[in-house]
C-alpha cells in the first residue's frame, strides 16, 4: 500500500525525466543574434570562495537554438539542455524572461 498518490502531473514530470535524463536549465542575457537561428546567452554564478568567503561571480557563454529568431541582445532568456544541435549548441532557448527595454 502506498501512503501518498502520486499527482497525474508529477507522474507526467518523472516519466518524461526518466525518457530524457535531467536536463539542466539556466536564466542568463542575450549577447549575440548575428547567427542565423543561434543566439549566444552569457549565464553569470556566483559561488563562495571555501577560503576566503568572498563571493566570486563567473560568466559562462552558451550558444542556444532560437527556431524563430525573435531573441535581441539585452534579452533575458531560459535555455535548457537539448541533445547536440551542432558542433557548439547543446541548448535550447525555452521562455523569455525579460525583454531588453532601450532607453
Amino acid at each position: 500500500m502506498t501512503t501518498q498518490a502520486e499527482t497525474p502531473k508529477s507522474a507526467a514530470v518523472a516519466s518524461a525525466q526518466k525518457a530524457h535524463g535531467f536536463r539542466r536549465k539556466m536564466v542568463g542575457k542575450v549577447v549575440s543574434d548575428k547567427m542565423h537561428k543561434s543566439i549566444v546567452v552569457e549565464c553569470v554564478t556566483a559561488r563562495r570562495d571555501p577560503l576566503y568567503g568572498k563571493y566570486v561571480r563567473t560568466k559562462t557563454r552558451f550558444k542556444a537554438h532560437d527556431e524563430t529568431n525573435q531573441y535581441k541582445v539585452g534579452d533575458e532568456v531560459e535555455i535548457q539542455e537539448h541533445r547536440p544541435i551542432s558542433r557548439d549548441k547543446r541548448f535550447t532557448v525555452t521562455k523569455l524572461i525579460k525583454k531588453f527595454v532601450q532607453e
